[in-house]
């Protein structure tokens, strides 16, 4: 089953992150790229993971929690925690949304007011092309 595409029964929102993390495992210690965090688990990525079942500690900046491989499917696996995290632990390691910005989508500044002397000057040394006669010439 497609983890990305599907919807899945989930007790606990996860939330999508690209993050680095580590697994520790069989006295070794490995650097995964984390895709996903809930409070119930992870999702993980690397090139060399653990076996299904493996006994892991994941750790994630102060954060570390034990928990087993649940699932692996090619660079990719699944960290099932054996403690729920506290939503605050999880939030912490969650970015704040960058706020979205609203195009504003106007019309250059034209007004219908004359133009003082000054400005048709500035105009006009703009417009001019030496070859070409100014107008009104």
């Amino acid at each position: 089953m497609d983890q990305i595409g599907s919807v899945q029964n989930r007790r606990s929102r996860r939330s999508n992150v690209f993050m680095t993390a580590t697994l520790e495992f069989s006295g070794a210690s490995l650097d995964v790229k984390l895709r996903n965090l809930s409070a119930e688990g992870a999702l993980v990525e690397s090139e060399h993971l653990p076996v299904d079942g493996a006994a892991v500690v994941f750790r994630r900046q102060e954060l570390s929690v034990a928990g087993r491989v649940a699932w692996t499917r090619g660079k990719q696996a699944g960290i099932a925690f054996d403690s729920n995290l506290a939503p605050e632990a999880v939030l912490r390691h969650i970015p704040s949304p960058k706020p979205r910005v609203t195009p504003e989508f106007r019309r250059p500044g034209l007004s219908s007011r004359q133009l003082t002397s000054e400005e048709r000057k500035l105009g006009s040394d703009w417009m001019w092309r030496p070859g070409f006669d100014l107008p009104g010439e």
